[in-house]
Parts: C-alpha cells; structure tokens; sequence
C-alpha cells in the first residue's frame, strides 16, 4: 500500500511538470493509451481470461467518464495550486462517499461519523480560507475532484459482481482512452522527443500504483491499509519542495491534519474499532 501511494505520487509530481507544456486531456490521455497493453497483459497474467470479459460494458463507460472528468480537473489545478495542497484537499473523497450514501444510498451513519464529516470539511476550510486575501477559487478544483472521485467509488456498485478488479482495472484505463480520444484532437500539439519519457513515467507509475493498491485492499483488512493512502501526503510535500520549492503554511497544514484525523477516525469507525 505504502509503495502503491508512493508510485502514485510520482504520478502526480509529473504530472504537474507536464501541465506546463501539455492539457491535462493530452496527458491522461496518453497515460491511457501507453498504459492499456500492460494493463491488459496485468489483469490476464492475475484474473485469467475471465478478467477482459465485462458483462455491463456501459457501467464500465460511465466509470471512465467519471475518471476522465476527476483526473482533468485534478491535473488542472497542478497548474495554480501546490501539489501538497491540491492532495491535501483530495483527500475529502470519503467525506463526500458518506454523505452521498447517507443522503441517496440510504446507508445508516451515525452521529460520530457525521460529526468527523463536518470537521473533515472544516479542514478544507482551513486550507481555502474562502474570503481570506489568500484564497483562489481554483483551490475548490481539487474538492470537485474528490466529489467526482466519490462518485467513481460508489459507482463500482454497478458492476456486476462476477467481474473481478482486474477487470475493473482493464475497463477503467480502457473507457479512458477511448473517451479521452474522442476530444483530445481539439487540444493535441505535437509531443516534444524530450518529454517521451515523462509519458511513460506517468503510465508505468500510474498503473503499478493502482495494482499495488488494488492487491492491498485485497489481501488485507481495508481498516488496516485504508489509513496509509494518506502517505500520499508525505510524499507530495517533499516532491513540491524539492522540484517547485513549494512550502506550506500553518493554517494548510492545520487543515490537513484535521482532514487526516477524521478521515482515518471514520476508516476505523467504519469498520467498528472505534467507539
């Protein structure tokens, strides 16, 4: 899990220095095409034959939808925002997968995971400071990422249950790229020799940070590894200081542990740890 978050996290990083010179389409994109053979040849060497077949293809497309339309506004905000402080905000993904369950779902939450999703979303206030001289509107990109993120989680629910997560895993990169193609020419320029490497980076580290995330959860009890996503944190920090210099504030990092706090309190609540 930890070296699944890492691997994502460099994901990220070059992202952000592709943002310079490239859409976040064109990017994710790319990240799809070159990462869908390996992909494909993963999930058959792990699930077997079985693992391509999908028996509701259009879930699978609406899934792709969601992600394309998450990743793009994520990798968008790279483009104003400090990388710890976009995953900072991100990470109110399972705030809004409470709410929405409660809410639409009809799943039962109690007052104290109510309770940590208020404080989670008094964390994000913390770091976009809305009305403060500091704040940037751009800073609500990442929360609409994790809001579009949540609904990726809880459409997996629409999957039909014989499909495995590799064939989640196939599907997802698939539908990406398919859908990614359909727009991408309105945003193309020509990819520099140089920044070659830079795509195969984000697809090579992209994929085997999801498959090494996917084979956690599935080996291990979710309230065990659920908490360690949050690395993801660490590890954006050191990458903005050393590649950008980026440096975060009192009240940004304040807003993170709170977010971090609640979030890891209703990963154990969840799971009945917590009383």
């Amino acid at each position: 899990m930890c070296v699944g978050v890492a691997c994502l996290s460099v994901n990220d990083a070059v992202a952000k220095t592709l943002t310079t010179s490239y859409a976040p389409l064109q990017i994710l994109f790319m990240r799809n095409v070159i990462a869908l053979p390996f992909t494909v040849l993963l999930a058959f060497l792990l699930g077997g034959s079985s693992a391509l077949r999908s028996y509701r293809p259009a879930a699978h497309l609406l899934r792709g939808a969601l992600w394309v339309g998450a990743t793009i506004m994520f990798f968008t905000s790279f483009m104003y925002l400090g990388l710890a402080e976009a995953t900072a905000l991100i990470f109110v993904a399972p705030f809004f997968i409470t709410v929405i369950s409660a809410l639409f779902l009809g799943e039962h939450v109690g007052w104290r995971r109510w309770l940590a999703v208020l404080l989670g979303f008094v964390g994000v206030l913390f770091i976009v400071r809305p009305g403060g001289a500091t704040f940037q509107p751009i800073s609500l990109l990442p929360v609409a990422t994790a809001l579009v993120y949540a609904l990726l989680m809880l459409s997996a629910r629409w999957v039909d249950p014989r499909e495995t997560v590799w064939t989640l895993l196939v599907y997802l990169t698939g539908s990406g790229a398919l859908l990614g193609a359909l727009i991408v020419p309105f945003v193309w320029v020509p990819i520099r020799a140089e920044d070659i490497w830079l795509f195969a980076a984000i697809a090579f580290f992209g994929t085997a940070g999801m498959t090494m995330m996917t084979q956690a959860f599935r080996v291990t009890p979710a309230v065990v590894v659920a908490p360690l996503d949050y690395t993801g944190l660490l590890w954006a920090t050191l990458f903005g200081w050393l590649i950008w210099r980026e440096s975060l504030d009192t009240m940004t990092i304040l807003g993170a542990a709170i977010i971090i706090a609640s979030g890891v309190f209703m990963i154990f609540r969840k799971k009945g740890v917590v009383v």
